[in-house]
């Protein structure tokens, strides 16, 4: 009798730890698949993280390198600014032709090495006269369109005839020279005056006129009607 009860207790105990080792698997499995899905959705939001830090980084990169390219392009356009050419008793000189096409001629030289404009034509007053010389294109004060870019080093050339008696004239002293400027009436960075004795030149002008800046000697001859 002792032997049939413990036998039914038995089995009854042991479908109990049978049950308890079924439900602690089952709640381990659950813990572990939880701490996978965390772990799982915490390194995705890591990674989408990380590529948008890189896509924000490499968006300020952008505008920085294209911020740069910006002023550097505005500095060149500022660099390519071509300055007016301005008088100095060393870049103007003077020479007189005689002969049937006596004329005297205006050379400006540009010393820099960097281009520069000039207006219409040089404002020359001789020996101190209250009005510059008038011109042959144009009125002194109204600019009539003529640009002219001296190269670095190069040259322009202004002409005064003087093939008759009256534009001959008398012998002059000295002169004062202006550069027009690229509005009405306006000068650049003149006068300068060249003392003809110092230089030890011979000129002589009477009432005649000035051609217009040219490059070349032959086109401003051309200009005063004393070229052939």
């Amino acid at each position: 009798m002792t032997a049939r009860r413990s036998r039914p207790r038995s089995a009854a105990y042991a479908a109990l730890a049978l049950g308890l080792a079924g439900s602690l698997a089952l709640t381990g499995c659950n813990s572990h698949s939880s701490k996978r899905s965390k772990s799982s959705k915490k390194s995705s939001s890591s990674s989408w993280s990380s590529a948008k830090s890189k896509s924000s980084s490499k968006s300020k990169k952008r505008r920085i390198i294209g911020g740069g390219a910006a002023g550097v392009g505005a500095g060149t356009a500022a660099s390519h600014r071509v300055p007016d050419c301005y008088p100095s008793t060393y870049k103007v000189t003077f020479s007189q032709q005689t002969g049937p096409g006596s004329h005297v001629t205006v050379q400006f030289k540009n010393t820099t090495a960097r281009a520069c404009k000039l207006y219409n034509a040089p404002l020359l007053r001789f020996d101190h006269a209250k009005s510059a010389l008038p011109l042959l294109q144009g009125t002194p004060g109204h600019l009539s369109g003529t640009r002219l870019t001296v190269p670095g080093h190069g040259y322009a050339y202004a002409v005064i005839p003087t093939d008759t008696a009256a534009a001959r004239g008398t012998a002059r002293k000295s002169v004062t020279i202006d550069f027009m400027g690229v509005s009405a009436s306006s000068v650049t960075h003149g006068p300068v005056t060249v003392d003809f004795a110092e230089k030890r030149l011979h000129l002589s002008v009477g009432r005649t006129k000035v051609t217009n800046w040219t490059s070349s000697v032959h086109g401003a001859e051309l200009a005063a009607g004393v070229g052939k």
